[in-house]
């Protein structure tokens, strides 16, 4: 679970960005309900030699061919939902005015998005904004392009999906994290099929062996489900699930060993394409350990079941994709970080039990990204750090990227929104913001994807799945503290990286705001926090706050109807984040999971419903939306008359419909 999404950010640390230069790149495509679709540059591509990008190519086909993989990850009747609507809105002859064709046209732009019916933040199932009498009549008029499964009639398949669409209590949430509830009977995922949680967990538990210190990942590839009342697991695999998918996956990777950079790079893809063969997970912890050993190759990818978020248990990987390119010039903070790694390893201030005695093999680098697929695509996260085996990361270290071109997109997107304006306690935090947060923000990612997740470690025997359902919240909590943490060290400066000891409080201001108050414009009324990264800035900033309240570090003030954030000690807010970074990190390294679950559910669950209406409202009038995402370029190749790439041709001119249409057309290999 080693991923920060652009939530981290927010808006607030995007506008007012005055180091961002102008463009006349046309970064917005499209908004629909409380999402925004933009383009991002490739910046540099042209000038990769060929080779280079003929592996991104190849790398990129690779990529897309997985995206029905994810779509069946997130529920099983994903497929058949997208591919019925596609056909209604593709072949529709009546007035594209109709408020029922709007709706359907918003319905599908949704599960575009979120690559299925449930949003892709809250997890909750989309309400349809067009009636079940209008669907119904559009899906008899293409009635032989439905996805009928064998046997099957077209008014029992309708009658099916009418359920799954109209429905609001049947699999009304795809990740269910209520505490005291069944999570996998509650979940609407296709991660499991006829068993419980407890089913599942006494499953993993009786396979692992608590003295191994080399555990494999159980769980990554598999679908969990009851046969013959026998608890099995059907991996993913070339002959498994998701074969044809994952043949094609298969066959471009070979393509791209072809044309490798070198043969580091070379074997590592090999060895993925191994584990795609076989589905062993001592095989995923070899090409793991090879890729995260290779750094001397400018081009990179990410490609296979990685993050568990979509696991309500935190095991089962959702298949994403990645292609990119190291930025050399960008590339100098991050190497900074890696460099002194062990230095601020040393000085941290968590039990030294718990401390790495030596911190092997960080890398960082800010990268170009050329593609998004999978669960990183149209949503996407701003920095990454793999492998998340924890003996892997001990003993050979990780790799970290921030996505700067990503980032630069959502800059320029949001620039002159006035969100920093209405929220800020006063003009002091604004001004500080514009001047500051824009480099602290980048460093406050580096740090978290470099270092923080990167910290630390297990004591002997730990299982590293002993926190459940909370480890993915706790782990991100404990990589922003890092971060927060070293953000007012004077080392920053030191190094070179700060230009003062002020820049640091742009980001405490901005992350304390958000994990108090403006996050909650992605909650609907009435909701808990349930989104991992959230959970994690909300029980951060809560802590900070009630801890706080003998020295009056941090204050919520009302002034002319309007709540606020006010720090009034930046330095004590310090002390307290590193305080807290102590006690998450025995909690992971202890693997104590009472002492999670009780930090989790007391500071970052529940939402103040005053304040709630409040924020919304102020945000509503900002004419923003909480959400955005990207359309990727297209890579064409150009080939003389025997076939050989002569060169990869890169453009900018797809819309999101037109992409999405596409990729339906020529990526969906689980619905041929």
């Amino acid at each position: 679970m080693k991923r920060l999404l652009l939530a981290a950010i927010t808006v607030a640390a995007l506008s007012n960005n005055a180091m961002a230069q102008k463009s006349d790149f046309n970064y917005n495509v499209d908004r629909f309900a409380d999402i925004e679709v933009l383009r991002y540059r490739v910046p540099g591509f042209e000038q990769l030699s060929l080779k280079q990008k003929q592996l991104i190519y190849y790398l990129t086909e690779a990529a897309l061919q997985g995206r029905d993989i994810l779509t069946d990850q997130n529920c099983r009747y994903n497929l058949q939902v997208r591919q019925t609507l596609e056909a209604i809105y593709s072949g529709y002859n009546g007035n594209r005015n109709d408020p029922n064709f709007i709706g359907l046209e918003k319905y599908l732009k949704q599960v575009w998005f979120a690559n299925g019916i449930h949003h892709h933040y809250s997890m909750d199932k989309f309400k349809p904004e067009f009636t079940q009498d209008f669907f119904n009549a559009q899906a008899r008029q293409v009635k032989k392009r439905l996805p009928l499964e064998k046997g099957q009639s077209v008014d029992d398949f309708i009658k099916v999906i009418d359920r799954v669409i109209f429905d609001p209590t049947f699999m009304a949430k795809r990740v269910n994290q209520a505490d005291g509830q069944d999570l996998i009977l509650t979940s609407a995922n296709n991660l499991y099929e006829g068993v419980t949680q407890k089913e599942v967990e006494d499953y993993f538990n009786a396979l692992k062996d608590p003295n191994d210190p080399q555990p494999v990942m159980y769980g990554l590839n598999t679908k969990v489900v009851k046969e013959k009342g026998k608890v099995v697991e059907k991996p993913y695999k070339v002959g498994g699930l998701y074969s044809k998918a994952i043949t094609k996956i298969v066959y471009w990777l070979k393509l791209a060993s072809g044309v490798a950079e070198n043969e580091g790079q070379r074997d590592y893809i090999n060895k993925l394409i191994e584990f795609y063969t076989t589905g062993s997970l001592k095989t995923f912890d070899e090409y793991s350990i090879a890729w995260a050993k290779e750094t001397k190759s400018d081009i990179d990818f990410i490609n296979g079941f990685i993050e568990s978020y979509g696991d309500p248990l935190g095991m089962t990987g959702s298949w994403e994709g990645m292609v990119n390119f190291r930025n050399n010039d960008a590339s100098h903070r991050t190497q900074l970080i890696s460099q002194n790694a062990q230095w601020f390893e040393n000085n941290s201030p968590v039990d030294p039990r718990f401390k790495k005695p030596n911190v092997t093999g960080v890398s960082a680098k800010v990268i170009t990204t050329a593609i998004l697929a999978g669960d990183a695509y149209p949503a996407t996260p701003i920095g990454i750090n793999l492998p998340n085996s924890n003996w892997i990361r001990a003993a050979h270290g990780s790799k970290s990227v921030t996505l700067e071109n990503i980032t630069d997109a959502y800059n320029e997107a949001a620039k002159g929104t006035g969100f920093n304006e209405e929220f800020a306690y006063s003009d002091t935090e604004v001004q500080l913001m514009k001047r500051y947060l824009t480099l602290a923000d980048k460093l406050h990612t580096d740090l978290h994807e470099c270092l923080g997740h990167a910290s630390g470690q297990l004591l002997p025997g730990v299982d590293q799945d002993a926190l459940k359902a909370y480890g993915a919240t706790l782990e991100e909590g404990r990589a922003d503290l890092f971060a927060l943490y070293y953000l007012a060290d004077p080392k920053l400066v030191e190094l070179g990286i700060f230009p003062d000891g002020e820049t640091y409080k742009a980001e405490y201001y901005k992350y304390i705001m958000n994990g108090l108050l403006t996050q909650l414009t992605r909650i609907e009324p009435g909701k808990d926090i349930e989104e991992s990264h959230m959970r994690n800035r909300k029980f951060v900033s809560q802590w900070a706050l009630e801890k706080g309240k003998d020295d009056n570090v941090i204050e919520i003030v009302k002034r002319n109807g309007k709540t606020y954030v006010k720090i009034n000690d930046y330095a004590k807010l310090r002390n307290l984040f590193g305080q807290l970074l102590a006690e998450v990190q025995r909690i992971k390294s202890e693997g104590d999971y009472e002492a999670g679950r009780q930090l989790v559910e007391n500071y970052g669950v529940k939402v103040d419903p005053v304040i709630h209406q409040e924020i919304l409202k102020r945000y509503q009038g900002l004419n923003i939306t909480p959400y955005k995402g990207f359309v990727n370029p297209r890579y064409t190749a150009v080939k003389d008359n025997k076939g050989n790439i002569t060169d990869v041709k890169i453009s900018y001119d797809e819309n999101y419909i037109e992409q999405m249409l596409r990729y339906s057309r020529d990526y969906s290999p689980l619905t041929k």
